[in-house]
Order: structure tokens, then sequence, then C-alpha cells
């Protein structure tokens, strides 16, 4: 009900708010267009019913049109990492070096808490990189991230992201360095303490199991230190901390032309059938059904990539209109938010953020 009620309150503050509203002081755009003027009012009236910050980047790919609210600041990018793994995982299947029917030992050093199927199969199971890559992208498996970054290598993927970025006209050295999903739980208890950057994967579904305000504590107890020696007071303070340290983070533009080369091409050693294959993963993407695509409505097709991290969300791909023949886009399109702990808030969000992309005409005529 209370969310209800700050949705029903902030549709009436879009409704009021005049297309001239002044300009938010975290909005940039590359060309001012009527559309962009509504969309800085919506998108002003969101983020304050929101109660954290939002960051939003939407480029038209056919007229290189873009609109950034908050986009050139750095946002951690959680899941969205996972789109040049793939990537990587695509350029090496053209290379030859591997197939997609190839299969991978799961070890028990493999595992990372989170969603997805792949946490729930016997070490020792053979899986197919096929099951493997669609995991990792539909529904955002992080076991399957990390044996796909071990098969590939995590310097490939860090190459393949500064690359994929540079082949959209972005600047490569925007997106941060890319680290195994296993990589940022050590990251992120080692603020607390730096012993944590010893524990492995089981190590942490076991933390996972306690409430958040309870990890310090457990994790105190699994490292035999007293709680006086960590670092940081709680959590919070600990992902802040981590999140400074530039690891899996970048400005929504960056990612944004790192998107566009899987439209637009420009690389090689990923051609148009391995690009084509990893928009049709995403286009299946099963994760985020109530951020960006419950507010664009069934008019739009849109193959993205998820991320949901500790008060943190985004959700970013290409969206195209679905009736043949019709005006516009393609569109590159990236958001992410920050602030309070429920997912929920962050996905009404987004999908009002959806909503606003779709009636101020940022997408082509509402």
């Amino acid at each position: 009900m209370r969310l209800l009620k700050r949705w029903l309150a902030g549709v009436a503050l879009m409704l009021a708010l005049p297309v001239s509203a002044a300009v938010h002081a975290a909005q940039e755009v590359d060309k001012q267009t009527p559309w962009q003027g509504d969309l800085n009012a919506r998108m002003a009236a969101i983020e304050e019913f929101f109660g954290g910050e939002l960051g939003v980047y939407v480029q038209d790919l056919a007229t290189g049109e873009a609109y950034s609210w908050r986009a050139d600041q750095p946002w951690y990018l959680a899941s969205l990492v996972k789109v040049p793994i793939a990537a990587q995982v695509l350029a090496e299947r053209q290379a030859g070096t591997l197939t997609l029917e190839q299969r991978l030992t799961l070890t028990q050093s493999d595992f990372v808490d989170g969603a997805g199927p792949i946490i729930w199969h016997d070490p020792g199971a053979r899986i197919s990189i096929r099951y493997l890559l669609e995991q990792m992208i539909m529904v955002s498996d992080n076991t399957a991230s990390d044996m796909l970054i071990n098969r590939v290598g995590l310097d490939a993927v860090n190459a393949r992201a500064q690359a994929m970025v540079a082949a959209g006209g972005g600047q490569p050295e925007h997106i941060g360095p890319i680290t195994r999903l296993v990589g940022v739980r050590q990251g992120v208890y080692g603020q607390l303490h730096p012993d944590a950057r010893t524990l492995g994967g089981m190590d942490f579904i076991a933390l996972r199991q306690n409430q958040i305000s309870q990890r310090p504590a457990a994790l105190a107890r699994a490292l035999g230190i007293s709680p006086e020696m960590l670092n940081q007071p709680d959590y919070d303070h600990a992902f802040d901390a981590y999140e400074a340290t530039g690891e899996n983070v970048g400005t929504l533009r960056a990612y944004g032309d790192l998107l566009a080369s899987l439209e637009q091409g420009g690389l090689e050693d990923l051609n148009a059938t391995q690009r084509e294959t990893l928009l049709e993963i995403m286009r299946r993407t099963r994760s985020g059904e109530q951020r960006l695509k419950a507010g664009m409505g069934d008019a739009f097709s849109f193959a993205h990539k998820t991320g949901t991290q500790h008060r943190r969300t985004c959700d970013a791909g290409i969206a195209e209109r679905v009736a043949a023949g019709s005006d516009g886009g393609p569109w590159v399109i990236v958001t992410c938010s920050r602030g309070p702990i429920a997912v929920s808030e962050h996905e009404h969000a987004l999908t009002r953020v959806g909503e606003a992309l779709r009636y101020s005409g940022a997408l082509g005529a509402p």
C-alpha cells in the first residue's frame, strides 16, 4: 500500500510538472530536443519519490542523439558485466577455440551465491558452455559466470569490454576492471577485514545465510577475530568502500557504447552471427520483468541484461519497436539506481523510467 501511494503521488507530480521545468543539476544532454525537456521533468519526479539516485543513458543508434541523466558519473554495474563475458565466449567460438557444445566440469571452488540453477548441481557435473552462457544472461547465474571467466580468462574479458566500448565510439577507460563474481564478495567483505579475501565461494554462501545486519559479526566469527577488529561499521559502509575501488564500475555512457557495438559491429573478431547469438539470448532474459520492460510495454522488444546488488540495481539493453515499419530506433538504454534496501522499490522506479521514456517521446512518437 505504501508503494502504491508513493507511485500515485509520483504520477500526480509528473503530470503537474511543466515541460519547461528547470534542468536538474545532474542532467546532461548531447542535443536538446523537445522530448528531452519533458523527460527531465519526469526523471526529477521519479527520483524524488524513489528516495535514491537514478542514472539513465539513452541513445538513438539511427541518429546518434543521446540523453544523459547522471550517465557520466561512475555507477556500480553489478551483473551488467556479464555481457562482455558472453561476448568473449562468442569471440572464441568464432575463432574456433571453443564450441558451445563443449562441457566444463563444475568444481567445488566454482560455486558462487546468487540466482540461477548451476549452484544446485553436484560437483563433477559436466555442463555445456551453451547452457552456462544462457543461464548467465537470462537469470544472471553467478556460478555460470565464473566458470566461463575461468574458461576464457579474466584478462581477455577485460580486453573485450574495452574493445567493445571503443568500437561503440566511447572511452574504454570509463569502464573499470571486471572481476570474477566471487571476487566481488572477496572485495566487499575484504573492506570489513583483509583476511576475507582468502575466503572461497562456499564461505560466502554460508555468510549469506545471515541477515545483512548480522553479516559483519558472522564474518568475524568465521575469521576467528573480534568484531572490534573490523574496519567498517556495517555492510552498507563496506559495500560503499568496495564500489569506491572502481571494480565493476563504469559510466552509463561507456556501457551504452559497449552495447552499441553489438548492434553496429566494428570488431572483426565478433561478427554479426556471434552478436546476434548474444542479442537473441538477451531477448530471452527472464530477470527484470518489472523494470524497464514493464514501463515500455509490449510495443518494444528489449534485448537486455539486469544487475542486482546491495541497494543497487541496473537494467540495460537495446530496444526496438515490434511493429514492422515503425519509425525510429533501435535505442540503447542503460539505467542504474542506488538507494533503498528493498529491490522492489528500485524495480518500481525503473518501471517508471521505462514509462517516462515511452511517453516523453524518447523512443519515438508515443
